[in-house]
Protein backbone atom coordinates (compact mmCIF):
# COMPACT_ATOMS: atom_id res chain seq x y z
CA UNK A 1 0.00 0.00 0.00
CA UNK A 2 2.92 2.17 0.64
CA UNK A 3 5.22 1.27 -1.02
CA UNK A 4 7.40 -0.65 1.80
CA UNK A 5 9.21 -3.70 0.48
CA UNK A 6 9.07 -2.85 -3.31
CA UNK A 7 12.08 -3.06 -4.94
CA UNK A 8 13.99 0.47 -5.79
CA UNK A 9 13.33 0.77 -9.66
CA UNK A 10 16.00 2.87 -10.95
CA UNK A 11 19.52 3.35 -9.99
CA UNK A 12 22.02 6.37 -10.38
CA UNK A 13 25.00 6.28 -11.77
CA UNK A 14 28.15 8.22 -11.29
CA UNK A 15 31.83 8.95 -13.05
CA UNK A 16 34.27 6.99 -11.07
CA UNK A 17 37.22 9.27 -11.71
CA UNK A 18 37.62 12.57 -12.95
CA UNK A 19 38.96 12.67 -16.76
CA UNK A 20 37.11 11.87 -19.96
CA UNK A 21 34.40 9.99 -20.04
CA UNK A 22 34.38 7.35 -23.46
CA UNK A 23 31.89 4.71 -25.05
CA UNK A 24 32.72 0.98 -23.86
CA UNK A 25 32.82 0.75 -27.59
CA UNK A 26 36.21 2.72 -28.00
CA UNK A 27 37.93 1.04 -25.18
CA UNK A 28 40.99 -1.07 -26.87
CA UNK A 29 39.98 -4.33 -25.52
CA UNK A 30 37.99 -6.37 -27.40
CA UNK A 31 36.45 -7.94 -24.00
CA UNK A 32 34.97 -4.82 -23.16
CA UNK A 33 34.17 -3.12 -26.70
CA UNK A 34 32.43 -6.12 -27.85
CA UNK A 35 30.31 -6.12 -24.44
CA UNK A 36 31.39 -9.57 -23.85
CA UNK A 37 31.18 -8.89 -20.20
CA UNK A 38 28.10 -6.83 -20.36
CA UNK A 39 27.73 -2.85 -21.34
CA UNK A 40 28.70 0.32 -19.32
CA UNK A 41 31.17 3.39 -20.40
CA UNK A 42 34.83 3.72 -19.56
CA UNK A 43 36.28 7.06 -18.55
CA UNK A 44 40.28 7.86 -19.00
CA UNK A 45 41.85 8.83 -16.05
CA UNK A 46 43.54 12.42 -14.95
CA UNK A 47 43.52 11.69 -11.30
CA UNK A 48 44.46 8.71 -9.37
CA UNK A 49 41.31 8.64 -6.67
CA UNK A 50 38.87 6.14 -7.52
CA UNK A 51 35.37 6.52 -6.54
CA UNK A 52 31.93 3.74 -6.42
CA UNK A 53 30.06 4.76 -9.71
CA UNK A 54 26.80 3.57 -8.16
CA UNK A 55 25.64 2.59 -4.01
CA UNK A 56 26.01 -1.00 -2.92
CA UNK A 57 28.31 -3.33 -1.27
CA UNK A 58 31.68 -4.53 -2.40
CA UNK A 59 31.20 -8.00 -3.61
CA UNK A 60 34.09 -8.87 -4.62
CA UNK A 61 38.03 -7.62 -4.33
CA UNK A 62 40.66 -9.14 -6.93
CA UNK A 63 44.01 -10.14 -5.62
CA UNK A 64 45.43 -8.38 -7.99
CA UNK A 65 43.79 -5.18 -7.28
CA UNK A 66 42.61 -3.87 -10.42
CA UNK A 67 39.07 -4.50 -10.31
CA UNK A 68 36.58 -4.48 -7.61
CA UNK A 69 32.89 -5.71 -7.75
CA UNK A 70 29.95 -3.89 -6.45
CA UNK A 71 25.96 -5.09 -6.05
CA UNK A 72 23.22 -2.98 -5.80
CA UNK A 73 20.80 -3.13 -3.86
CA UNK A 74 18.71 -4.51 -6.44
CA UNK A 75 20.98 -6.87 -7.31
CA UNK A 76 22.88 -5.58 -10.25
CA UNK A 77 26.46 -6.30 -10.45
CA UNK A 78 28.95 -3.37 -11.55
CA UNK A 79 32.43 -3.96 -12.11
CA UNK A 80 35.10 -1.62 -11.96
CA UNK A 81 38.06 -2.56 -14.12
CA UNK A 82 41.30 -0.42 -13.58
CA UNK A 83 43.53 0.08 -16.41
CA UNK A 84 43.56 -2.65 -19.64
CA UNK A 85 46.00 -6.02 -19.03
CA UNK A 86 46.59 -3.97 -15.57
CA UNK A 87 46.05 -7.97 -14.50
CA UNK A 88 49.52 -8.07 -15.37
CA UNK A 89 51.09 -5.89 -13.32
CA UNK A 90 49.67 -8.24 -9.77
CA UNK A 91 48.76 -5.05 -7.83
CA UNK A 92 51.75 -2.77 -8.35
CA UNK A 93 50.34 0.48 -8.86
CA UNK A 94 47.02 -0.07 -6.90
CA UNK A 95 45.81 0.34 -3.33
CA UNK A 96 42.32 -1.16 -2.19
CA UNK A 97 40.62 1.03 0.29
CA UNK A 98 37.38 -1.17 1.05
CA UNK A 99 37.12 -4.88 1.32
CA UNK A 100 34.09 -7.30 0.85
CA UNK A 101 30.87 -6.47 2.48
CA UNK A 102 31.61 -2.80 3.08
CA UNK A 103 28.48 -0.38 1.79
CA UNK A 104 30.04 2.36 -0.74
CA UNK A 105 28.23 5.62 -2.22
CA UNK A 106 29.94 7.79 -5.12
CA UNK A 107 31.54 9.57 -2.36
CA UNK A 108 33.59 6.76 -1.32
CA UNK A 109 36.99 6.27 -2.71
CA UNK A 110 37.62 2.41 -2.95
CA UNK A 111 40.62 2.64 -4.82
CA UNK A 112 43.85 4.41 -6.00
CA UNK A 113 45.62 3.77 -9.32
CA UNK A 114 49.01 5.32 -10.60
CA UNK A 115 47.87 6.48 -13.62
CA UNK A 116 51.91 7.75 -13.94
CA UNK A 117 53.43 4.35 -13.24
CA UNK A 118 50.64 2.37 -15.32
CA UNK A 119 51.42 4.21 -18.70
CA UNK A 120 55.40 4.01 -17.83
CA UNK A 121 54.99 0.22 -17.77
CA UNK A 122 53.60 0.16 -21.02
CA UNK A 123 49.97 -0.19 -19.83
CA UNK A 124 46.43 1.69 -20.65
CA UNK A 125 44.85 3.38 -17.44
CA UNK A 126 40.99 3.63 -18.61
CA UNK A 127 38.57 2.99 -16.57
CA UNK A 128 35.57 0.75 -17.29
CA UNK A 129 32.50 0.33 -15.46
CA UNK A 130 30.58 -3.06 -16.71
CA UNK A 131 27.18 -4.21 -15.90
CA UNK A 132 27.66 -7.82 -15.51
CA UNK A 133 24.01 -9.39 -15.25
CA UNK A 134 22.07 -6.90 -17.76
CA UNK A 135 19.20 -9.14 -17.98
CA UNK A 136 18.29 -6.65 -14.86
CA UNK A 137 18.43 -4.01 -16.53
CA UNK A 138 15.44 -2.02 -18.78
CA UNK A 139 16.98 1.34 -19.60
CA UNK A 140 20.70 2.01 -19.80
CA UNK A 141 22.04 6.11 -19.65
CA UNK A 142 23.54 7.25 -22.62
CA UNK A 143 26.20 9.27 -20.52
CA UNK A 144 27.35 12.75 -21.57
CA UNK A 145 30.97 12.12 -23.61
CA UNK A 146 34.25 14.31 -22.54
CA UNK A 147 35.30 15.57 -19.43
CA UNK A 148 33.84 14.97 -16.11
CA UNK A 149 34.62 14.81 -12.26
CA UNK A 150 34.53 12.34 -9.91
CA UNK A 151 30.98 11.43 -8.52
CA UNK A 152 29.47 13.51 -10.73
CA UNK A 153 26.15 12.05 -11.90
CA UNK A 154 25.91 10.74 -15.34
CA UNK A 155 22.82 9.27 -15.34
CA UNK A 156 19.66 7.07 -14.17
CA UNK A 157 19.43 3.72 -15.62
CA UNK A 158 16.00 1.73 -15.08
CA UNK A 159 15.34 -1.53 -13.50
CA UNK A 160 13.10 -4.18 -14.63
Amino acid sequence: MFGFGKKKKTEDIYTPVTGKIIPITEVKDAVFSEKMMGDGFAVEPEEIAIYAPVAGEISTVFPTKHALGITTAAGLEVLVHMGLDTVELKGASFENLVEVGQRVDQNTKISTMDVVAIREAGYDPTVVIVYTNMDKIKVLPEPELGESEHSQKIGTLEYK
